[in-house]
């Protein structure tokens, strides 16, 4: 059996915004489904987007965002990724990121980032 190594970032900060993603790391076996979770308190910041970067590689790929409640997906992570959460209100921001069925090629540092909408 084959260990999937999956490392969210714990916390950024960026322009007086904390970010916080948990767990802070992941060991998982193929096949198990696995749920990233974000939040933070910028009541403003009503688009969250996450990116991978696997092992080797310095690029960030962006997986796809949340803007308020709509998820939208980038090819190819749209098949096996889902996003989902809710930046409504004035209330601290959560959304999460689900991995079905975890495979090998899902080793990587998957990253949380937030930003105002447009």
């Amino acid at each position: 059996m084959t260990t999937v190594f999956l490392l969210p970032w714990l916390i950024g900060v960026c322009l007086g915004l904390d970010i916080r993603q948990f767990p802070s790391d992941l060991v998982t076996n193929p096949g198990d489904n696995v749920q990233i979770s974000c939040s933070h308190d910028k009541t403003d910041y009503r688009v969250m987007l996450w990116y991978q970067r696997s092992q080797g590689d310095t690029a960030m790929k962006l997986i796809g965002y949340l803007y308020y409640q709509a998820a939208t997906m980038e090819a190819p992570y749209d098949k096996v990724f889902e996003i989902t959460g809710d930046l409504r209100g004035s209330t601290a921001k959560n959304g999460s990121l689900l991995i079905k069925a975890v495979r090998k090629e899902h080793s990587a540092v998957y990253y949380c980032a937030a930003r105002e909408a447009h």
